[in-house]
């Protein structure tokens, strides 16, 4: 009979435990949905949907200092497919740049040997998706080409550079907190290094200012007042040696969700700071007894904090809305300050010396979830849900908070009556966003709701506790236990506990504690069952408490094995169990060995007192008496040694007989075997074999036995072939050997102090080798087999890797691995499979209904049983109520495609409000925007993080809040305030109450007189128009541009700022003074500029025409792109609501598309829309159809069938 032989396949992979205070920042959450954290130097990447371990990266020799994901602000496609990169950087120096799917890296890094400070890929990605950015101490920031390794270029700053922050609104604007200060860069580009120094400013103490006791109650009497009424953090003078707090700042920030707004993160208070106005404009601070901070987490989608407390408390903090303004108030005395309102908080963890809150990440995608690690090792997900609240209790006047409200829209776009929704699929659709004095309605409109947001635990993801570890796997896999068998791992730990994991899956099993103390060794007895010892610490006398356990893993029964016996005695040394699992030997420092029956927990014998000490023990092999006694035969006539029974009693097996066989090797050394179904024992007094020292271990099975000693040699004994053979292999002692399992596997795994070997028996050769400081950086602390190909090693960073019999690295491909729950991420798909799947969910024109059962349109995608665990998303997604539009911007959304994301949005908002123009008659054209304030937008306006491309109504009515600030607090240095209508007065004002003693106060009351002086005089305009065009040749480009807008010439003066580069003024500008036709030219201007090969921003282009409702134009630079999929959608989301004529060759493009991915119906639906465009392809999908038909006719003719 042909043996049948079954070998269970598990992934390599590392079980992560406490983190290195190395590894605090290193963390991530990207736009793909993954967590990546860094553990030593490991990087664990983990699904937090469904709160699993997915990969484990291994490369880095230091301590990981840095993780980020790629971004993913690009058009998808073949040739630019969603995938998996993340950049890590270590405490050496070194970056890494990984294919986290094959678990390779793509290249690596290294400029300095010191840590990275911070690292970050550049968010504008129409150039390149690649370039990558970091700081290496102590003062250069590096810009790097990803893809390749290449440094672009490297940049040296005067002081140490601790952390940059990019500006979401500007790429050409960045921010580094320094060691004394920050420095602002504002010509930062890919192509070239930064020419200029940047613009040092330096930070006043934040608790010398007034804002921080918050006089809010004391209004002030006039413009001086109020100008104290905040102190002015940003200064340009380095402050005295007492006010410089830079090292208590924590993080600098640029707000995603305000354009020109940063924070700066102290211990005790959060400063919210506007840089056009050097001003703090905001101040969360904490109550004495309140627990300090250590991470701000901005928001885009809504004016939002996350806040990381010491006590690992996450806060949410919601920016207050602001009140309107009445006629009669001053603005003077009513400047707008940012309030940010305690919403919601989640439980703190119970912090000790070595439990502490390390960082929170939070999903980019949707921002309403939360992930807090600790630094024991474990991740806390939590999720932020709205329950709506009773109508008749109304929490906001118990709480004195302002109201929360849910949105109206859905996805961009009004709900319908019966449309399904998903309340809390991201913060924007869980609340509103922020109202606005003079722009919102004070009060909430119909179907909307009154909310409140709670934090609610998702996930935990627990590891390893602090080492020292020992382990044990169990049993290996046979034919008789196939049908049931579990591949677990048990894990002792010092604290006394016993953590047992399946191997399958990575996740934790069972954890059990079971002892007081360090668990020293384990023993299965069973699949089901193990033996574990523990020794307490010894006392005056030597003697210690041993703990000797047997537990159950089915009902968690554990009880001590000895009994009463344990107290006050020796340590125990080790404990080995037989191969068939019925019998222990339990083994003593300074005490004789005893025998036990596993079965029924009885003592069979106890060793006499003067039985020599055991160094070393080894069950045979053997499974039946038979060929026991063989054993015995062959090892004495192998040996050719004298053989002489010892005093032991002679009686049956049964009667459990222990015989004695000293074996003398030399005629100065002998040693011992003691055959209790043939025990295999070295004795302190016989410990030396030959040429061999103090022999340390054994491992014996079939007829090979192997001996290890304190001088690292090996003793391979080949007990049928009566040979004997020594290996020197000078590595120092023998710490463990141990066969591999499976019949016929003769593999041999050692371990030593500095490392590991496995060893082919059959023919006496190393076949892998790891060692400390050659090819890993930690110290192997436990060894054991795991599979017959598989070994798992324990190690003093808290890690336990299983690793192949090369020993090399723990990653591996993750879309080979089984995992337990499926994971929902395209990006683990193949490109054209993770592009098929996205077109199958945007549309399906072609059939009557939506449907999930993607098996009709390709069978390899295991994603899909991601909608049977989100079944609400699946029933929105088959909902016929659900708008193209919608379905676009959620298709984004379960992509992490911020790209789409970002046009969809920008999109549907203004797809629907010109189609409302249209149908109330406004003049919608290309040619001419509506006028302004005449659309009715019903879902509102956009959001604010969207800044320039908001609607000039909504933009005008929001920069008089903030400009009514900046008279108050600085006028000269702010484009553009100056001409806004009715704000003369205030200006004049401001002016006038200039000290004497100020350096501009001679130019500050010319100016007052020159303001004055304009409306009544009409022939100084030309000269005023000829004097700002001087000063403007002259360099004095602000200055000029003011001048011109003091005498309603806005147009020049957005020309001369687009001459000179400034556009984004130009725009800033054109929103606030100009009217509809005029702002457009400006505008569009813009887009052509951003359109050009030296800016090559076209996706910002893209989205500037569509704020001005030229979908047209829109549609054809789509195609233009080759963004055949987007193009297609685009055109087709137009022709429904009517804003737009037909482009068919973007249809016959996508229907190419479509085909090239086996979506023939989608294909040839499309093509039959691209009028004649598309009557060449229909007529070759009719064809090739014909074509595929035939065989398939002879084939069921044949009666075959596939």
């Amino acid at each position: 009979m042909i043996p049948f032989t079954v070998n269970i396949k598990l992934a390599a992979r590392t079980l992560t435990g406490p983190l290195n205070s190395h590894n605090k920042p290193a963390v991530d959450w990207g736009w793909q949905g993954l967590i990546a954290q860094g553990c030593h130097s490991s990087i664990l990447i983990i699904d937090p949907k469904t709160a699993q371990t997915i990969q484990v990266l291994e490369r880095h020799k230091a301590n990981v200092v840095k993780v980020k994901w790629s971004r993913e602000n690009y058009h998808h496609s073949l040739s630019s497919p969603y995938s998996l990169r993340l950049a890590s950087a270590d405490a050496a120096g070194k970056i890494i740049v990984w294919d986290v799917v094959s678990g390779m890296a793509h290249c690596e890094i290294q400029e300095h040997a010191k840590p990275i400070q911070d690292l970050d890929w550049l968010w504008n990605q129409d150039a390149s998706r690649d370039l990558l950015l970091a700081v290496h101490p102590p003062n250069y920031i590096v810009l790097w080409n990803g893809d390749t390794g290449t440094k672009l270029w490297k940049k040296s700053y005067a002081e140490n550079i601790l952390s940059f922050s990019f500006d979401p609104f500007d790429p050409s604007n960045l921010a580094l907190l320094t060691s004394e200060g920050i420095v602002f860069i504002t010509d930062f580009s890919p192509s070239k290094a930064p020419g200029s120094a940047g613009k040092k400013v330096y930070i006043a103490s934040p608790h010398s200012s007034p804002a921080h006791s918050k006089p809010a109650a004391v209004q002030p009497t006039g413009a001086k007042k109020a100008l104290n009424k905040v102190k002015v953090l940003i200064t340009n003078e380095k402050p005295t040696a007492e006010a410089v707090t830079l090292n208590d700042c924590l993080q600098l920030s640029y707000l995603p969700s305000k354009r020109n707004h940063m924070l700066l993160l102290y211990p005790r208070e959060i400063l919210i700071l506007d840089l056009e106005l050097s001003q703090t404009v905001g101040v969360v601070a904490i109550e004495r007894s309140g627990v300090p901070f250590i991470q701000v987490i901005p928001c885009a989608q809504r004016d939002v904090l996350y806040c990381l407390h010491e006590n690992g408390c996450i806060t949410l903090r919601v920016c207050r809305s602001t009140t309107p303004l009445s006629e009669e108030t001053d603005p003077e005395q009513s400047v707008q300050e940012l309030v940010y309102d305690l919403r919601s908080q989640c439980d703190a963890i119970r912090v000790t010396k070595t439990v502490r809150p390390y960082r929170a990440v939070v999903c980019p995608v949707n921002e309403n979830r939360a992930a807090l690690v600790v630094s024991d090792g474990r991740i806390m997900l939590w999720e932020l849900k709205n329950c709506v609240l009773d109508v008749n209790k109304c929490n906001s006047k118990i709480s004195g908070l302002s109201p929360l409200y849910s949105p109206i829209n859905f996805c961009g776009t009004p709900l319908s009556r019966n449309q399904k929704r998903i309340p809390d699929l991201s913060l924007n659709t869980m609340i509103g966003h922020t109202l606005i004095s003079g722009v919102d309605p004070p009060w909430p409109t119909a179907g909307q709701q009154e909310v409140q947001l709670k934090f609610l635990l998702t996930g935990l993801l627990s590891g390893l506790p602090l080492p020292p570890f020992s382990l044990r796997m169990c049993p290996p896999l046979t034919t008789k236990n196939i049908n049931h068998y579990q591949p677990l791992l048990a894990v002792g730990t010092s604290n006394g506990s016993v953590l047992v994991y399946n191997l399958t899956s990575g996740l934790l099993h069972k954890e059990l504690s079971v002892h007081s103390c360090e668990v020293r060794g384990i023993e299965w007895v069973s699949l089901t069952s193990f033996l574990s010892f523990a020794t307490s610490s010894p006392n005056n006398m030597g003697l210690v408490r041993n703990e000797l356990q047997h537990v159950d893993l089915r009902t968690g029964r554990c009880f001590a094995f000895r009994g009463e016996r344990g107290n006050d005695e020796p340590a125990i040394e080790m404990i080995k169990v037989s191969h068939l699992k019925q019998y222990l030997v339990v083994v003593f420092r300074d005490k004789p060995l005893e025998l036990w029956d596993v079965r029924t927990g009885t003592l069979l014998r106890e060793m006499a007192k003067n039985f020599p000490t055991v160094t070393a023990l080894e069950w045979s092999p053997s499974h039946n008496l038979k060929s026991l006694k063989k054993k015995q035969m062959a090892a004495r006539e192998a040996m050719a040694r004298q053989t002489t029974l010892s005093d032991a009693e002679q009686s049956s097996i049964e009667s459990s007989v222990i015989r004695s066989d000293h074996i003398q090797s030399s005629p100065e050394k002998s040693i011992s075997i003691y055959s209790y179904f043939t025990l295999f024992i070295i004795t302190d007094d016989h410990r030396s074999l030959g040429s061999m020292g103090s022999i340390a271990c054994i491992a014996w099975k079939g007829d090979t036995l192997v001996l290890g000693d304190v001088d690292g040699n090996l003793n391979f004994w080949d007990l049928k072939a009566r040979l004997s053979r020594g290996i020197p292999t000078h590595r120092g002692w023998v710490k463990k050997i141990r066969f591999a399992p499976g019949k016929g596997n003769q593999k041999l795994l050692v371990m030593y102090t500095d490392g590991a070997e496995v060893w082919d028996t059959k023919e006496v050769q190393m076949v892998s080798s790891i060692r400390v400081g050659r090819n890993m950086s930690y110290r192997i602390l436990d060894i054991d087999w795991c599979t017959s190909d598989k070994v798992v090693l324990a190690s003093d960073d808290g890690c336990v890797r299983v690793l192949e019999m090369a020993m090399k690295s723990a990653s591996y491909r993750m879309d080979e691995q089984d995992l337990t729950d499926p994971v929902w991420c395209p990006y683990l798909l193949l490109p054209r499979a993770a592009l098929t799947l996205k077109a199958f969910l945007l549309l399906q024109p072609w059939s009557g209904s939506y449907t999930m059962d993607i098996a009709q349109v390709c069978v390899y995608m295991i994603s899909c049983f991601f909608f049977s665990k989100k079944s609400d998303i699946k029933s929105v997604l088959e909902d016929p109520e659900l708008s193209l539009l919608q379905r676009c911007l959620l298709v984004s959304r379960l992509f992490g495609d911020e790209s789409d994301l970002q046009f969809w949005t920008v999109a549907a908002h203004y797809i629907q409000s010109f189609s409302q123009a249209r149908q109330l008659s406004v003049p919608a054209s290309e040619t001419q925007p509506p006028a302004e304030g005449s659309q009715s937008v019903p879902q509102g306006h956009l959001d604010i993080c969207h800044d320039i491309l908001c609607e000039s109504s909504f933009f005008q009515v929001r920069k008089k809040v903030h400009i009514s600030q900046s008279y108050v607090i600085h006028l000269r240095d702010v484009y553009g305030d100056v001409p806004l209508p009715l704000q003369t007065d205030r200006a004049v004002q401001l002016l006038l109450e200039t000290n004497a003693d100020n350096p501009s106060y001679y130019c500050d009351s010319l100016k007052a007189c020159l303001v004055t002086t304009i409306p009544s005089s009409g022939p100084s305009q030309s000269t005023i128009k000829l004097v700002a065009t001087n000063m403007i040749a002259s360099g004095k480009l602000a200055e000029g541009v003011q001048l011109l807008c003091l005498i309603d010439k806005a147009v020049d003066a957005c020309r001369y700022l687009q001459t000179y580069g400034e556009w984004n003024r130009a725009a800033w500008l054109a929103k606030v003074r100009l009217n509809p036709a005029e702002a457009s030219d400006v505008l569009k201007r813009w887009a052509e500029h951003l359109c050009s090969s030296q800016v090559n921003q076209k996706s910002k282009a893209v989205l500037v025409l569509l704020s001005l409702g030229c979908f047209h134009k829109v549609g054809e630079m789509l195609h233009s792109m080759r963004y055949f999929d987007r193009a297609a959608l685009f055109i087709e989301a137009c022709l429904k609501y009517g804003v737009m004529e037909l482009i068919g060759a973007a249809f016959a493009d996508y229907a190419r598309l479509l085909q090239s991915m086996g979506l023939r119906e989608g294909a040839a639906l499309w093509a039959s829309r691209a009028g004649g465009a598309g009557e060449e392809l229909l007529e070759e999908l009719f064809q090739r159809e014909a074509t595929d038909l035939t065989p398939k006719e002879e084939e069921a003719g044949l009666g075959t069938i596939e």
